[in-house]
Formats: structure tokens, C-alpha cells, sequence
């Protein structure tokens, strides 16, 4: 079993410690992810870890030939060869023991008794190494893991320098999965990763035979590929086993307790500080004033840091202008590039107010081409696009940054640009797009372009518009950023179409889905896991796939066009339609149970009222008052008897 040890690392930049005696254990087997706030040093542990940055102090203890795979976040270009010869750079380590047989070879031939034995022993050893590492498929493997992160045979002759900075990265993770290692150090691998390169990517880690460690703000990809979870707080590394969301369940809790202490602590200090500022200079005071000041100051030595990303932050959009029902209607709409076929081609679509629909299909089916023309910055297209009565878009994308230049501060240009209303809550929106502290006070032409990103989304969304097109909102956003987004997104008043690669955003907020594939589209009226299911059956047979574009849907009858939009499921399986209504009358159910079990707990405490008035003797003894107690008792009984028998008849439905 291969193995990598950290043990009491420990690591400083200037007077604030990044690592505090951190100890982890890698080995065969291992499916962990690494978490923590921005900033936390989770990025600088896993360089330590892929042995490119030198601890201060701790040791590093790996098995003899341990093999360690490391992927940063960005910044890697290949250039020089085909993306065929690049990939084949993965299985070095093949070819350095492919020299060693050689050696061992050569050593042979001398037929020096004194050492034949031993390099028999080795050549074995190395050509059963070579035989159960795939060295001898690497061809087909190379090809296997570049076409599943997304690349097309056609692109294995293209030159690396060819291909875009995001494709750059996919590059640097392929030549990682190939390279065979024992140990593999992912920051940040999805990325650059769309929906079907990421589930490929997900299934490559479950089947991979050795141990891993990933850092990734994609909830649903943690929760599909790992079984524990290592968070760095405050310096500290803490293990918790389980899944992404059982971590999150318990560090909850956990941070109950935390957040009661720290807002203790803060009071105490508040009033600390007032004491010391009303009394300090004042002679008969000055004595308790030092001894609050001695209070004051271990307290701060000992202070309780509640990161930002921590903090329950929720915001609302501005209200959404009033729209009629009916958003947006596309009808026939058809685009090509360089008059060759259209990548979308007839295209029939109905938008009704509140909706959220999620376009989805893969790279170049067209997705943010469709959200250009929805939001008429594409204007080289045929056929309609009719907007509804009183429809106000509001657009964004990843060239979105481009028009964030200045020379102001971050807060000076949202104060500028957003509603008064929402002013006040300002620094709270910037600190959930990841701005906190002294960030706000960055001026705008020194930001990243991930920083404007963010700022051009966040600039968007303080808009009254009432139609968002978003075209990978969560891109440069952390996790704790996506959920503020998301709930804002739900209490939208307006409607929403989007593109995006992340599962776990797409389940939270998609109610409608449109499937694009090369000139073609199929419309899914209802939500993702309702897409993801349907698309399921159709592989398994269990339902006809439907495939269709503009021109289809008009020929077909009533009856077809309803199966042709997917609304129907064959082989005793029920609609999305169908569900959503059992689910609502089983909501329903469940809610009248629930009064029924309220009123019969209110009965039972005025039945025991009752009987306790009836034992006191100023009533038992009164004829009058004993008569009118006992008629209540009787009254309370009935009621009782019925609210038992309506919960039997309620709860028998529910089963």
C-alpha cells in the first residue's frame, strides 16, 4: 500500500500562522476532499504535500517510489507538440523503467554470477510493474481520458499552443490521471470542466485503485467522489468522515457553539473597551481601568475568529418589474457560423413568467449562443424573438468583465450604480462574491479578471430587471458564494434562463430544462433530476428517446407532440407532472396530520384541565358549576373521538 505522511507541519507568513502542527496521512484508497475559507492555506498544504513549497518545520514521510500527481488551480501552458505527443509526456516514468530493463538487459549479458540473481529479481519485478500499470495500453488509455475530459480526435494532432487557457488546464489533468500515480493532488480539477466532462471526471475517481486528495467548491462533485473531508480552520486541520454533506451537517452543529462563543466574546470585550474609554483617565478609576485593560488584552490573545465565509448572508434582488405571463416566445430561430450547418436550427420556444430554464447540452451545442441572441447581443441570426409586455432583461456572461474598468474603488462603484435601498446591505453582497474586509477598497483596475466577474454579476443583479440571462454565473464563486446566489435566485420575481456546469446550482434552481444537441433541441417541462432521469430511461430502453427540431414539433398531433415534448413516460413510469401532483397531495396529507395531531394535543391538555376543575371541591360541590364542567368534559370528549378517527382516516392515505 503506497503512502504519503505529513506529520506537525507547521507553516508562518510573517506573524500569521497558515499551518499549526498540521498531521494527514495519504495512502491506497483514500478519497478525501480539502476544505476551507478563501485564504484559509489550502492550496499552499497541498504544494507542501506535492513537495513544492518547504514547510517551517514537520515531516514528510513517503513510501520508497511513491508516485505523487499534482494539478494546481491555473497558470500551466504546453507548447511545442501535438496534444498526442504531450499526453504521451504522462507515462515518463514508463519509459525511465523501460531504460532500467535495458540496463538489467545489458548487466545480463556479462553473466556475472555474483549478481544474477538479484537482477533477475528486478527485471521481474519491473515487468510486472509494467504489465499492471497499463504501460502497454497507454495509446488507447491516453485517448480514453482526453476524449472524456471533453477533447475530439481531431484535436490529437493539434498543436498544445493551440488551445485556450481553459483547455490548457484539461491538458495539465489528463497528463496527471495518465501519469499513473499513487497519489493524486487535485486544486481546483472542475474548474474548466463542463457537466459531462465532470461526471467523467467523477466516475475516473471512483474506479481510480489509489488515493487522492481534491480541493473543489462543487458540492455535488464532492458528494459523488469522496468519503471524507479535511477542513482547515484557523490553521488547524480536522478530519471529518462521511460525504460532503454529512461534513456540512455536523459542522453545522458544530458552529452553533462556535458562533455563541464568539458573539460572547464580543460582548465582552464591547464592554471591556467602554469601561476602559469612560474610565481610563480618571485617577480614582485608573486601577480597575489597568486591570480591564489586563482582561481586555487576554481576551484579545485568545480571540475568536469567525471567517466571513461563515457568516449567514442572504440578500434580495431589487423587486422585478411587473411582466405579463407570457416572458419570451422563439420561434424558428436558426444559426450557423461561416454559412456551414446550423448549430441551431428552428428553434421553437415559450417562456412563461417564472420560470427557470436551464439550457443545456454539450460544448458547442450552441448553449451560450442561444443566451446571446436571447439577450440581442447576437443579432446574426434567423426567425422571432418576441419579448413579452413589460420585459426587462438583464445579462451576463464571461465577456461581462470586460466592461468593468476605473480607476474607483469597489464600493465606490456600487454605491454609485445601486438602488438606494439596498446601499446599506452593500458590504454584505460584496463580502458573499468573496470582496471582505479592505477588499471593498480595491480600485477596479487592479482586479483579476475573476474579481471583475464578479463584480460585473454582482452589478447585475442590484438591476430591477424582471428576465436574468446568466451564462456561467458561478464561475470564479466559492460554495458558500453559490448558496448566497441561489437563494437569491429562487426568491427571484422574475425569470431566469441559464447555462451553467454546476450539477448541485442546476438541481437547486432549474424547474424547466432545454436539451440542445448540433441543430437540434428537446424541451424538458420539469426539473433537472427529472431531465437526468428521463435521459436514463431512454438509455436503458425503458422509454423512446425524442429527437426533434423546429419543423417536427409543428407536423406532429396533439397527442404526439406531448410525448415528443417529454411530458409522458411509457413502461408504467408516471409523468414529472404526475409526481409533482403526488408530491403535492402527499405534502398536503402530511400537513393535515400534522393539525390533526396538534388539535387532538390541545383536546387531551382541556380534557385535563376539565378533570382537574371537576376535582376541586368549590365545583364537585356545586351542583350548578359540577353540571356545566362535566358538559365541557363531554363536549371535549366528542371532539376528541372525531379527531382520532379523522387522523386514523388521514394516516391510512399517507400510509
Amino acid at each position: 500500500m503506497a503512502f504519503v505522511q505529513f506529520s506537525q507541519v507547521s507553516l508562518a507568513f510573517g506573524d500569521r500562522d497558515i499551518l499549526k502542527n498540521v498531521s494527514v496521512n495519504l495512502q491506497t484508497g483514500t478519497k478525501a476532499a480539502l476544505t476551507g475559507a478563501n485564504g484559509a492555506g489550502k492550496s499552499t498544504l497541498i504544494k507542501i504535500m506535492a513537495g513544492l513549497v518547504e514547510p517551517d518545520s514537520g515531516k514528510r514521510i513517503a513510501q520508497k517510489d511513491a508516485r505523487i500527481a499534482y494539478l494546481p488551480q491555473s497558470g500551466l501552458v504546453h507548447h511545442g507538440c501535438s496534444l498526442r505527443e504531450e499526453a504521451d509526456k504522462a507515462f515518463q516514468w514508463g519509459y525511465e523503467l523501460q531504460e532500467e530493463l535495458e540496463r538489467i538487459g545489458d548487466e545480463l549479458k556479462k553473466n556475472d554470477e555474483s549478481n544474477m540473481q538479484s537482477l533477475l529479481e528486478r527485471h521481474d519485478a519491473l515487468i510486472t510493474k509494467l504489465e499492471d500499470s497499463g504501460w502497454y495500453r497507454r495509446t488507447t488509455l491516453a485517448e480514453q481520458v482526453l476524449i472524456g475530459l471533453g477533447f475530439s480526435r481531431s484535436d490529437f494532432e493539434k498543436q498544445t499552443e493551440a488551445f485556450s487557457g481553459g483547455w490548457q488546464m484539461r491538458i495539465a489533468l489528463a497528463k496527471a490521471l495518465m501519469a499513473g500515480p499513487d497519489i493524486l493532488l487535485l486544486d481546483e480539477p472542475t474548474n474548466y470542466l463542463d457537466l459531462e466532462a465532470r461526471e467523467w471526471l467523477e466516475k475516473f475517481l471512483n474506479d481510480f485503485k489509489g488515493g487522492f486528495l481534491l480541493v473543489s467548491h462543487d458540492r455535488y462533485f464532492l458528494d459523488h467522489t469522496i468519503n471524507e473531508v479535511y477542513e482547515l480552520f484557523g490553521g488547524d486541520l480536522k478530519r471529518y468522515p462521511g460525504n460532503f454533506t454529512h461534513y456540512e451537517q455536523v459542522r453545522e452543529v458544530e458552529l452553533q457553539t462556535l458562533i455563541a462563543n464568539y458573539e460572547q466574546q464580543q460582548q465582552e470585550i464591547a464592554h471591556l473597551e467602554d469601561f476602559i474609554r469612560r474610565f481610563g483617565v480618571k485617577a480614582t478609576k485608573a486601577a480597575q481601568a489597568q486591570e480591564r485593560q489586563k482582561m481586555l488584552d487576554k481576551l484579545l490573545e485568545n480571540k475568536i475568529e469567525i471567517p466571513e465565509s461563515l457568516k449567514k448572508i442572504h440578500f434580495t434582488f431589487p423587486p422585478a418589474p411587473h411582466s405579463g405571463n407570457l416572458v419570451l416566445t422563439l420561434e424558428n430561430i436558426c444559426k450557423s457560423y461561416d454559412g456551414k450547418v446550423n448549430v441551431i436550427d428552428n428553434l421553437n420556444l415559450i417562456l412563461e413568467n417564472g420560470e427557470r430554464l436551464v439550457v443545456a447540452g454539450r460544448n458547442g451545442a450552441g448553449k451560450s449562443t442561444l443566451l446571446r441572441i436571447l439577450a440581442d447581443v447576437d443579432k446574426n441570426f434567423t426567425g422571432n424573438v418576441k419579448l413579452g409586455s413589460g420585459v426587462k432583461i438583464g445579462y451576463f456572461s464571461q465577456d461581462s468583465a470586460e466592461s468593468i474598468t476605473g480607476t474607483e474603488s469597489i464600493i465606490e462603484r456600487l454605491e454609485r450604480t445601486a438602488p438606494l435601498e439596498l446601499i446599506p446591505k452593500l458590504r454584505d453582497m460584496l463580502g458573499a462574491f468573496l470582496f471582505r474586509g479592505d477588499d471593498v477598497f480595491k480600485s477596479i483596475n487592479v482586479l483579476s479578471g475573476g474579481e471583475k466577474s464578479r463584480i460585473a454579476l454582482l452589478e447585475l443583479l442590484l438591476r430591477p430587471v424582471n428576465l436574468l440571462i446568466l451564462d456561467e454565473p458561478t464561475n470564479h464563486l466559492d460554495m458558500h458564494s453559490k448558496d448566497v446566489l441561489l437563494n437569491a435566485l429562487k426568491d427571484f420575481g422574475g425569470t431566469v434562463v441559464f447555462v451553467s456546469h454546476d450539477r448541485g446550482f442546476i438541481e437547486g434552481l432549474a424547474t424547466k430544462v432545454l436539451e440542445l444537441t448540433p441543430g437540434k433541441f428537446r424541451e424538458f417541462k420539469g426539473d433537472y433530476k427529472y431531465y437526468i432521469q428521463r435521459l436514463e430511461d431512454e438509455a436503458n430502453g425503458t422509454v423512446g428517446a425524442s429527437s426533434f427540431s423546429g419543423p417536427d414539433l409543428q407536423k406532429v398531433s396533439a397527442s404526439t407532440k406531448n410525448e415528443v415534448e417529454v411530458q409522458t413516460v411509457s413502461s408504467g413510469k408516471v409523468s414529472w407532472e404526475e409526481q409533482k401532483k403526488a408530491e403535492a397531495e402527499r405534502r398536503k396529507l402530511e400537513k393535515e396530520v400534522q393539525k390533526i395531531e396538534t388539535a387532538i394535543m390541545e383536546a387531551e391538555a382541556k380534557k385535563e384541565e376539565l378533570d382537574n376543575q371537576m376535582g376541586n371541591p368549590d365545583v364537585y360541590t356545586n351542583g350548578e358549576k359540577a353540571k356545566a364542567v362535566q358538559k365541557q368534559i363531554d363536549e371535549v370528549v366528542a371532539l376528541l373521538d372525531k379527531l382520532n378517527s379523522d387522523w386514523e382516516e388521514a394516516a391510512e392515505k399517507l400510509g
